[in-house]
């Protein structure tokens, strides 16, 4: 493979977040990191110094895995220290931040186990910390990949949510994808500033597309 991003440190972050509510219960999401993880490996291959950031989702990450770093986490508050601690060394050129970050979290944390049996249980929510929209304010320089996920909308209405998105998190592309299209075929639409459009089918074109992309960038 072409060594297109040689000499350039990139950060990506994957998977899963979850955040307690309770001592052994938390709230996390159904996405599994495998997009993350072939973009990052991908990137490797096209000759960058990769940092991986990986949650608690389905990619079997239990050898060691050669060629890149990795960092796992599991809770919101790890992944935030973790892109806060790694973002401020201003070492990376490009963060590309495909994990599934959580948007709500108790406002009250039991401290032991809510007890089972309860007719009505009721969890009030708060909102998370916008963990994309800190990345900019860290280190203006670094060259941001942010994705939007939706449900149901049609084709026009993805790339405009997803345009409006990355012009209000400061970054330099949006990876758009809809729910319906992420399980089979995985159709995705790579934005740029100038709203120009690649559309990509399969994780592993999704994932050339995008760093050849960056690399044009760069």
């Amino acid at each position: 493979m072409e060594k297109i991003l040689k000499n350039k440190n990139i950060i990506v972050t994957a998977g899963p977040t979850w955040v307690p509510i309770d001592k052994v219960r938390v709230i996390t999401n159904i996405f599994g990191g495998t997009l993350g993880y072939i973009i990052a490996k991908t990137a490797w291959q096209m000759g960058a110094k990769v940092t991986l950031l990986m949650g608690p989702g389905r990619v079997d990450l239990q050898q060691p895995v050669e060629g890149f770093r990795v960092i796992k986490f599991k809770y919101f508050e790890e992944i935030l220290k973790l892109i806060k601690r790694e973002v401020a060394s201003k070492k990376y050129n490009v963060i590309i931040h495909s994990a599934a970050i959580a948007d709500y979290a108790p406002v009250f944390l039991e401290k032991g186990k809510i007890k089972s049996g309860e007719e009505n249980l009721v969890i009030k929510l708060k909102p998370t910390v916008k963990i994309i929209d800190l990345i900019k304010k860290i280190d203006p320089a670094i060259f941001l990949v942010k994705f939007k996920l939706e449900v149901g909308l049609t084709k026009k209405q993805l790339i405009d949510v997803a345009y409006k998105s990355m012009i209000f998190s400061k970054a330099d592309l949006v990876v758009a994808n809809d729910f319906k299209n992420i399980s089979t075929e995985h159709i995705a639409f790579i934005i740029d500033n100038n709203k120009n459009i690649i559309e990509c089918k399969g994780k592993k074109i999704i994932a050339q597309k995008l760093l050849r992309k960056i690399a044009e960038l760069l």
